[in-house]
């Protein structure tokens, strides 16, 4: 098995390097943000969302939606609020500024 990755590790490398320098790269706020949104109501993107933004996120409401209630959190550094879902894990709505409550149709 070592000698499978050792074989498939050089060409790759040899082939792209900026693929896997491009890889390596982290990712700016803008693009988690974009990330997160993109993928808003699917499972892991609450995971997502801890991840990105672990100990920067402030509740700051909570709204019917979701599979019951959702809690809105706001992130000051880069201005954004996400309402979050923990019954399944998932973001079900993003938005910029501190929104205390999303539209109704945005948090189902």
């Amino acid at each position: 098995m070592a000698g499978l990755v050792t074989v498939w590790d050089v060409p790759f490398r040899a082939i792209s390097p900026a693929l896997v320098e491009a890889a390596a790269q982290e990712m700016t706020p803008q693009q988690k943000i974009d990330l997160i949104t993109r993928s808003k109501g699917q499972i892991g993107s609450g995971d997502q969302l801890r991840r990105f933004f672990y100990g920067d996120l402030e509740p700051v409401g909570i709204q019917p939606g979701g599979a019951g209630m959702v809690v809105n959190l706001y992130n000051k550094a880069n201005n954004v609020t996400f309402s979050y879902c923990s019954t399944f894990d998932v973001v079900v709505a993003v938005g910029t500024g501190n929104v205390t409550e999303f539209p109704s149709d945005q948090v189902k």
